[in-house]
């Protein structure tokens, strides 16, 4: 579906047509569930939090406006979602980026883990602030660009830019740590990995 069809899908659900409202849902449903999976770290929230995301966005769609990037407006949608849920967990300063209990894995679970992230780069992101990790996954997972990702998190996108650069640095840091400086590494590297190299 081109940007045209979603405009013409959006008129069609604000001007009544509920079923129409399915073809959204099927458009973004994979990534807003990747992006709360990697906000939450847990697959079943995860999946509860998409629902409550496109609920919330059917409720509100009236006050969508169509001079904003429709994808930012939803992702908008979830960054809010996830911070209330890890706000009503009141463990923001502990919540680990993804659980690592190998019997809750399902394997979609693995195969986004494995796309996008290793051991290693899980363990340079647990050391990022939330908010450092909720950019860099908008940016290099998420493929957002700053005037979306300023939409989102409601930040001046020259602002986001900066902060984007001190955050891959840091993250450049964490992750020679973790991994060992010397180490020779065998593997490919990851999609997040070639992002900071």
């Amino acid at each position: 579906m081109d940007d045209a069809e979603l405009r013409q899908v959006i008129t069609d659900v604000q001007n009544g047509d509920i079923e129409s409202f399915e073809k959204i849902v099927h458009r973004y449903q994979k990534s807003i569930f990747q992006y709360c999976y990697h906000m939450l770290g847990n697959y079943s929230e995860a999946e509860d939090m998409v629902q409550e995301v496109f609920l919330k966005a059917f409720r509100n769609l009236e006050k969508y406006k169509e001079e904003i990037p429709f994808g930012a407006w939803i992702y908008k949608i979830a960054y809010h979602q996830c911070i209330d849920m890890i706000r009503k967990r009141r463990l923001v300063k502990y919540l680990p980026f993804f659980y690592r209990d190998e019997k809750e894995n399902k394997p979609v679970d693995q195969q986004i883990e494995a796309h996008y992230f290793n051991e290693f780069v899980h363990k340079a992101m647990t050391k990022l602030s939330m908010e450092e990790r909720n950019l860099l996954i908008l940016r290099c997972v998420q493929d957002k660009s700053y005037q979306e990702i300023s939409f989102i998190l409601n930040q001046n996108s020259t602002n986001l830019r900066k902060k984007y650069g001190r955050t891959a640095e840091k993250f450049r840091k964490y992750y020679t740590q973790v991994k060992g400086v010397g180490e020779v590494d065998v593997e490919q590297p990851s999609r997040f990995e070639k992002t900071f190299s």
